[in-house]
């Protein structure tokens, strides 16, 4: 069982990335997916979350009008598109599958904003 997340990178202030993530050893059909974040010194904090038939999202406020969480359960991926990415969101980005209790994480993948 292994996610594997990609498209992290170095962008500039405002500009946009998109966060992959691939599960393989399972399917996500019935998995909620979400997506975490840590910065150095921080506390790792929920991102994005949406459920399992992508008929819920969740995102704080702090994100919710930059980011969006999608899913594709054909190719076994999910996605976070980000937007107007700002230096606060420099973190290492975490995919989480969760369902009644399990969860699988990736490892992570680095997203620096920085002019």
């Amino acid at each position: 069982v292994q996610l594997v997340e990609s498209g992290g990178g170095l962008v500039q202030p405002g500009g946009s990335l998109r966060l992959s993530c691939v599960a393989s050893g399972f399917t996500i059909t019935n998995w909620d997916m979400r997506w975490f974040r840590q910065a150095p010194g921080k506390e790792r904090e929920l991102v994005a979350s949406i459920s399992s038939t992508s008929t819920n999202t969740i995102l704080p406020d702090s994100v919710k009008a930059r980011f969006t969480v999608s899913r594709d359960n054909a190719k076994n991926t999910a996605y976070l598109q980000m937007n107007s990415l700002k230096s606060n969101d420099t973190a290492v980005y975490y995919c989480n599958a969760a369902r009644l209790g399990f969860h699988y994480w990736g490892q992570g993948t680095q997203v620096t904003v920085s002019s």
